[in-house]
């Protein structure tokens, strides 16, 4: 009976991901594999257009195995592919792949352990170089390195082995039946790295070389000399902020010539969401911004209405925002100097009950009005797909109660300035955001909440290219947890849950050991969650999956690991001219950027 089940889901998996969508592009399309002959000279279409990108965030590093970062993700998605990706339909559609795998054409096994991808012969990196399944299984063995630090590590840890059979072939072997076969070599984390540029900077500090500022993709687009490169320093408050400026030109030995669109593209990064609101809808000497979903909805309108030069982009997907609650110390060192180290315990959020007591305390339904249409209060942190939604309750907006919680533990106020104190110390709390209109109001009703049942919260910014930079140098950054709460938005980046929902795994704390490059900023770490999460990677049945996915959710509300604030749309603001922008949630925006084009000479 359970063969039949595996074999069925098989055969369902395999069907619908035959279903590519016509409107993905040349990619998409089922042809005969071309037969490989290397072109001598690269053939480019010269195209007069310039399109410019403005990121809140200024990119510190072009490799998505180095960086979670939306603010490194989509400069770097203009450059690397992957074998696949999912449309905003969750359709798996090939891009450095001829087609998809399924039992239907013999490359998805039926015992579920193992799949073939048939590779494109007609791709070559942007230095002339030819791809091949070499390219594909260095990825492997580099990224899944331990001393090279890949964050995207974990989404290949059901492999046994990655072998090219040819070369167009890759063949991968898992450890055991996986229903998971379409995350490794899919979307951000699955893009492939060539073999001959990084194979001499493998090891501890391959994430440190220039090879990742200056990278050498399959994309449409190239990055020119020198990368990243600093532009205008601007003081935020008492930080010192730095933006940025990328050049990318047509990738002369892309495969579909026809499709580059732009002579140039400038991205640049740094700044605010009001002035990339401002730059794209009102004065248009922007084409494409970011972060547009940060903008007070007001002020959104207003530019919206006042201009017919820009439009605005917006989707629901897997975005939550959140409020962290830290479960070590950051204020208190380990002996060998460490901050949020899991030896120190916070003396503080360590205990359940205060913890309840700040969940019971968060106004979903008034953070969530900040934002107008562009989010909705959810108290669940794994939103979409929908079939993975919890729709359980656990700490609804109660003042009382939370007071009722805090007194259970022992808290009292014996001086009288109305906030209390827990054997002797003060509860007093650091909240730490990024700097942004939205993200102050929202400190700000987080603040007055906690002071009304009596928690003192002292609040803390920080600019968003600080805050979700490298850890390494940077004791601001969110791995590093300098805070006692912190407002973080993250998103699922696939339909299949298994690899945001490893984010909150022990292997995933960040520690002075691994460079501050986990996931897991919370610090939590629980065995039977990491027990449970296994079963449901490995759990064919689909309503079984389900139901595991939404008590691994559950677990985390429940011990108040986090607390779900509001589920989140991302806005973007485009030149009303700027066409083929089609976001999906399991991608970068700038997943399809060789179907973007301005419709007007």
């Amino acid at each position: 009976m359970k063969s039949r089940t595996l074999l069925y889901l098989l055969i369902v998996l395999a069907i619908s991901a035959s279903f590519i969508l016509p409107a993905c592009g040349p990619a998409v399309l089922k042809t005969p594999e071309p037969v490989f002959t290397p072109t001598i000279e690269p053939a480019v279409q010269v195209v007069p257009k310039v399109l410019t990108v403005l990121q809140r965030q200024s990119p510190t590093i072009l490799n998505p195995h180095f960086s979670r970062n939306v603010k490194d993700l989509e400069p770097s998605r203009v450059v690397y592919e992957p074998l696949a990706s999912f449309n905003n339909d969750g359709v798996l559609v090939p891009l450095l792949a001829t087609e998809i795998p399924s039992i239907l054409n013999g490359d998805l096994a039926q015992d579920g352990k193992s799949v073939t991808w048939r590779l494109r012969q007609d791709v070559r990196w942007s230095d002339g170089q030819n791809f091949t399944a070499d390219d594909v299984v260095f990825t492997y063995n580099f990224i899944t390195d331990p001393e090279v630090k890949a964050v995207t590590a974990s989404n290949y840890g059901q492999i046994a082995s990655v072998e090219a059979p040819d070369k167009f072939t890759v063949k991968i072997t898992f450890k055991d039946v996986n229903p998971t076969w379409a995350v490794p070599f899919v979307g951000n984390g699955g893009v492939i790295l060539p073999r001959h540029i990084f194979e001499p900077y493998q090891g501890a500090k391959a994430s440190e070389s220039t090879i990742n500022i200056i990278p050498v993709g399959t994309g449409p687009y190239l990055v020119k000399e020198p990368g990243i490169k600093p532009q205008e320093v601007l003081l935020l408050g008492s930080q010192v902020v730095k933006t940025t400026k990328i050049v990318f030109e047509p990738n002369p030995y892309y495969r579909f010539p026809e499709q580059i669109a732009f002579q140039r593209i400038i991205w640049r990064g740094g700044g605010s969401a009001d002035e990339a609101a401002r730059r794209s809808l009102q004065m248009g000497d922007v084409d494409l911004a970011y972060d547009l979903d940060l903008v007070d909805p007001v002020q959104l309108a207003k530019l919206l209405d006042s201009s017919d030069k820009g439009k605005l982009i917006s989707l629901f997907g897997g975005a939550v925002e959140r409020l962290l609650l830290n479960r070590t110390s950051p204020f208190i060192a380990s002996a060998s100097g460490e901050y949020s180290s899991l030896e120190v315990p916070h003396p503080v959020l360590s205990d359940k009950k205060i913890r309840q007591a700040i969940a019971h305390a968060i106004d979903r339904e008034a953070i969530a009005k900040l934002y107008g249409e562009m989010a909705l209060p959810t108290e669940a942190n794994l939103v979409a797909p929908p079939q993975y939604k919890s729709s359980n309750i656990f700490y609804e907006y109660d003042l009382a109660k939370a007071r009722a919680l805090l007194a259970e533990t022992g808290c009292v106020d014996s001086d009288g300035d109305t906030y209390l104190e827990k054997d002797g110390t003060k509860l007093k709390l650091v909240l730490q955001s990024a700097v942004g209109t939205i993200q102050s109001q929202i400190q700000q009703i987080i603040k007055n909440d906690l002071n009304n049942i009596g928690i003192d919260v002292e609040l803390k910014t920080v600019d968003s290219s600080i805050m979700f930079g490298s850890g390494a140098s940077n004791p601001d950054a969110d791995t590093r947890f300098s805070a006692d709460m912190m407002i973080f938005r993250y998103r699922s980046s696939s339909p299949d849950p298994s690899i945001y929902m490893k984010s909150w795994t022990c292997a995933q704390i960040p520690q002075q050991a691994n460079e501050w490059k986990g996931l897991n900023d919370e610090r939590w770490c629980n065995k039977a969650y990491d027990a449970l999460l296994q079963q449901a990677i490995n759990e064919f049945d689909a309503e079984k999956r389900a139901s595991l996915y939404i008590q691994l959710n559950d677990m985390l509300i429940e011990d108040v690991v986090m607390i779900p604030m509001v589920w989140r749309a991302v806005a973007l603001g485009a030149n009303k001219n700027l066409m083929g922008i089609n976001p999906t949630p399991w991608d970068s925006i700038s997943w399809n950027i060789n179907e973007w084009h301005f419709d007007t000479p």
